[in-house]
């Protein structure tokens, strides 16, 4: 019985097996997965058939999948009205910085509470991961946030989030399930310490585990609006879903869609939605490719034992 089973599959080079025979199930299987994927997909191309569509093929509803009347006046309003601009490169730079700083903080909380040698880790931890469950609220924030002189700055947008209990938990577990004790071991016989460990042997064998938190913090930062709607007036500081947020709004309650006063629009609102939705999100999807690969191995080597 087992001889039979082998023969159902093939070894490849890499120590994984393919599978030469389908059953039913996983062609049932395959059938549900590429519906999941197709109601991802076709939405998004629904919006960018739309975004290049002419105005009177959108208000006649006959775009569907496939774009009628092509032309490219809602992208050349978006480049013409200078705040989407400003809007998206700012967003880029706040997205940057957060991530960066994310990840400093993530790796500085993850590595000590992996390690057993850390005296009181149980209680550190503990403390590191009570956030995760409960939350002041939105008024005592705005208070604090208040206090600290951080309405209508940048560094509002940043540092109160650059802490994730969620990432750590996940950083944490990759290092104890991932880095063999024994590598660090052999690097404290040579008279590392633990920065240079930290460096130059845990960091190295853990770009998976980064790239996926990575893409986690960039991706939060990016699609998040909620706090530049409450901490933020200036309008130099909002981010571009913000802006996106406010067009849409207005698209609903008014049936316009709107840039700034200075521009002239010639495109319908619902193509300038859809322009500027495609936009704001071609950045993040262009990110997606080159850190698949890490992306997938970290979250299942990370999700193995906490």
């Amino acid at each position: 019985m087992a001889k039979e089973k082998q023969k159902e599959f093939d070894t490849i080079s890499d120590g994984s097996h393919a599978i030469r025979k389908f059953s039913i199930g996983d062609l049932l299987i395959m059938l549900i997965l590429t519906v999941l994927s197709l109601t991802c997909i076709l939405p998004f191309i629904h919006l960018a058939a739309k975004s290049i569509s002419s105005n009177t093929a959108v208000m006649q509803k006959s775009v569907v999948l496939w774009p009628k009347g092509i032309n490219f006046d809602a992208y050349a309003s978006i480049f013409q009205d200078g705040s989407l601009v400003r809007s998206f490169t700012f967003s880029v730079w706040v997205v940057l910085i957060f991530t960066l700083l994310g990840m400093i903080a993530c790796t500085c909380a993850a590595y000590p509470l992996s390690k057993k040698r850390l005296k009181g880790r149980t209680f550190f931890t503990f403390l590191l991961m009570f956030p995760m469950y409960f939350s002041a609220g939105l008024i005592p924030n705005y208070l604090l946030l208040k206090n600290l002189h951080l309405l209508n700055n940048m560094w509002v947008l940043i540092l109160p989030l650059i802490y994730s209990a969620y990432n750590m938990l996940i950083m944490k577990s990759y290092f104890q399930s991932s880095i063999p004790d024994s590598l660090e071991e052999a690097a404290f016989l040579d008279g590392a310490n633990n920065f240079q460990i930290l460096f130059q042997v845990v960091l190295p064998l853990s770009k998976p585990i980064l790239a996926t938190l990575s893409l986690f913090y960039a991706v939060g930062r990016w699609n998040a609006y909620a706090d530049n709607k409450y901490f933020i007036t200036a309008e130099s500081l909002k981010m571009i879903q913000y802006k996106l947020y406010q067009l849409v709004a207005s698209a609903t309650e008014a049936q316009t869609a709107t840039l700034s006063e200075a521009i002239e629009v010639t495109s319908t609102p619902e193509v300038l939605q859809s322009a500027c939705i495609m936009f704001a999100t071609l950045p993040i999807i262009c990110v997606y490719p080159f850190l698949q690969k890490y992306f997938v191995k970290g979250v299942m080597i990370g999700a193995v034992k906490g």
